[in-house]
């Protein structure tokens, strides 16, 4: 994975190649990002660039099925307007796509805790339809919870903390031992944490980087309700959501388990200077982990 050097002077250059109506829009660096950079193009539009991820699947992936999706949504999410394609000033994928406006929750809060359970319940309803036969499948994304053990293994030796780490492990052994998903495969968003969610208000206002969209087990998505609302709102969560049995709501409860760890590896990692870390995620870790062990 080689990291190209994307700088303002290079999105310009490369809309004036392939869409210079839109070259004259100011272009403004938006902080983060790993696989992929966004720049702000004037005040609706974004450029998602294709950066450190090693092949052009999981913006592809978006350009095909956002379009599909977005219109039944009830929170905004980045739509794809303009494909550009790799040249020899720049050889990947990159696309212009509708700015979702607000905060990433990595960066802000929620407030209005009921509203914005209510919120992503009402999202994840809408999402959750059937996805046809065409739909991705997932890979390392969207397995069931024992074949997902390794990743959540490593994770655990590297951040539990010693004081509550059997019951972390009691969680995990439990969304592993959970009824794995008989329904259809529903669309599932499958990579739901705070940097892709945004804020505003006091409460979640739009969901962005479908990279990972799949048709699948839907406890990879409602796993949020550990993730991202606070605590105390997880019950309300699920009473409006209202399609998870007991089953799926253990292993979210477990697969939210390992998406707090891999937040706290990610701050571990930020810490010791290391590339990809991100300092602040270590907290919001901690945090959701606290509301797991809670329980719902």
């Amino acid at each position: 994975m080689t990291e190209i050097e994307i700088t303002p002077d290079l999105v310009r250059d490369l809309l004036r190649e392939q869409h210079p109506d839109l070259a004259g829009l100011a272009v403004r660096e938006v902080p983060g990002g790993w696989g992929n950079q966004m720049w702000r193009l004037g005040d609706e539009l974004a450029v998602r660039m294709q950066r450190m991820d090693p092949t052009p699947e999981l913006q592809l992936k978006e350009r095909r099925w956002l379009p599909v999706l977005a219109p039944r949504l009830p929170l905004p999410v980045p739509t794809p307007v303009r494909l550009g394609t790799p040249s020899e000033r720049f050889p990947k994928h990159w696309t212009v796509m509708t700015w979702v406006p607000g905060e990433p929750l990595d960066h802000g809060s929620i407030s209005r805790g009921s509203h914005a359970a209510d919120t992503l319940a009402r999202f994840l309803r809408a999402l959750h339809g059937e996805a046809p036969a065409e739909a991705p499948i997932p890979t390392d994304f969207g397995a069931r919870p024992g074949n997902c053990t390794e990743a959540f293994e490593n994770f655990f030796r590297a951040v539990a903390p010693d004081d509550i780490a059997a019951d972390v492990r009691a969680v995990w052994d439990d969304a592993v031992a959970a009824d794995a998903w008989e329904g259809p495969p529903v669309w599932v968003h499958g990579d739901l944490h705070p940097a892709n969610v945004v804020v505003s208000h006091g409460t979640l206002s739009g969901v962005v980087d479908f990279g990972a969209l799949f048709a699948g087990d839907p406890a990879w998505d409602i796993a949020a309700a550990w993730v991202l609302l606070p605590a105390g709102t997880a019950s309300r969560f699920f009473d409006l959501y209202a399609r998870a049995d007991e089953a799926a709501i253990r292993r979210a409860r477990g697969l939210a388990a390992m998406k707090s760890l891999f937040l706290m590896s990610m701050g571990q990692n930020g810490d010791r200077g290391l590339p990809g870390g991100k300092p602040h995620w270590g907290p919001l870790g901690r945090a959701a982990l606290d509301r797991v062990l809670n329980g719902v």
